[in-house]
């Protein structure tokens, strides 16, 4: 993408969008962005607060009118958003509204949304990120593909106190580990079956440069009960990709084929998808604006 001035686009006009369904916003989020805003001189900011089932046509319309979107919301709003921000060029500044907020912590750290918007708003830079595609659907920080992507399910029964669901889910989850191997082919360097695969892009490779034109993919094949137990529980609680276990290659393009519909995390957000997967790389999916000490 073309390198732009930052502080020149703030200066026109910026759209808001809070989703307050989201679960980390609420409606005194307008009110607090407002005085970030100003603050930083945008008063001319427009700020518009959403629910969940007026969030696609809220972010339409200010994608429409804006030369920058702010974006308060949960992972999936930010991922539609910025699947939208990329092809129209219209920069974003995605701040952590929801409960794991990958991308927004990717981009800006461990901070609340109002220090990171304050921070970007007072040294801003455009930055090109770029990701990878599962089929239509993007994602800039990780796919996990396979039985461990069920533990997501059982941890979010467990964020929303739903301990039965949290149990049955977790048993769901042990029953298919292991039961189900995918099939898998990393580009032309690496093939083979693995118990999951993960997709990483450069925005959180610990491998890759942020200018690197590539995917890290990564193959989890336990070969023991307690291997598998140990991958199931970094899957819920820690960063498992650092398991022993693993297999890593840098590449633009991934095939994953499974027996049934696949369970898949994207940036945070579980779906399903069909038994076969093709993962491409996206060099320059969307820009953000972020600040220039934090890169």
């Amino acid at each position: 993408m073309t390198r732009v001035d930052a502080r020149a686009l703030l200066k026109q006009r910026v759209v808001a969008v809070i989703n307050i369904s989201s679960g980390g916003c609420d409606a005194t989020s307008a009110d607090r962005i407002r005085t970030v805003m100003d603050a930083a001189g945008l008063s001319q900011a427009k700020i518009v607060v959403v629910t969940a089932d007026e969030a696609a046509a809220a972010l339409d319309q200010a994608i429409a009118q804006a030369e920058v979107l702010v974006l308060l919301g949960g992972d999936g709003t930010i991922m539609t958003a910025a699947g939208k921000c990329g092809p129209a060029s219209v920069p974003m500044i995605p701040l952590p509204g929801g409960t794991v907020n990958m991308l927004p912590k990717a981009l800006y750290g461990r901070i609340g949304w109002e220090q990171a918007l304050a921070d970007t708003l007072a040294d801003p830079q455009v930055r090109a990120v770029s990701g990878g595609k599962v089929g239509r659907r993007p994602f800039y920080c990780v796919a996990i593909l396979g039985a461990p992507a069920l533990w997501a399910d059982a941890r979010e029964a467990m964020r929303h106190g739903d301990l039965t669901q949290a149990v049955t889910r977790s048993m769901t989850a042990i029953r298919r580990s292991g039961s189900e191997p995918l099939t898998y082919q990393f580009g032309d360097s690496l093939a083979g079956c693995a118990e999951a695969v993960a997709v990483i892009c450069p925005l959180v490779s610990q491998v890759l440069t942020q200018d690197e034109l590539s995917l890290e993919a990564v193959a989890l094949d336990p070969e023991t009960a307690a291997e598998a137990f140990r991958l199931a529980f970094h899957a819920m609680f820690d960063d498992w990709r650092h398991d022993p276990s693993v297999k890593r290659v840098k590449v633009k393009t991934v095939k994953v084929t499974g027996h049934g519909r696949l369970p898949v995390i994207l940036d945070g957000e579980t779906i399903r998808i069909g038994r076969t997967v093709s993962i491409t790389f996206q060099p320059a999916a969307f820009d953000a604006i972020v600040p220039v000490d934090r890169t």
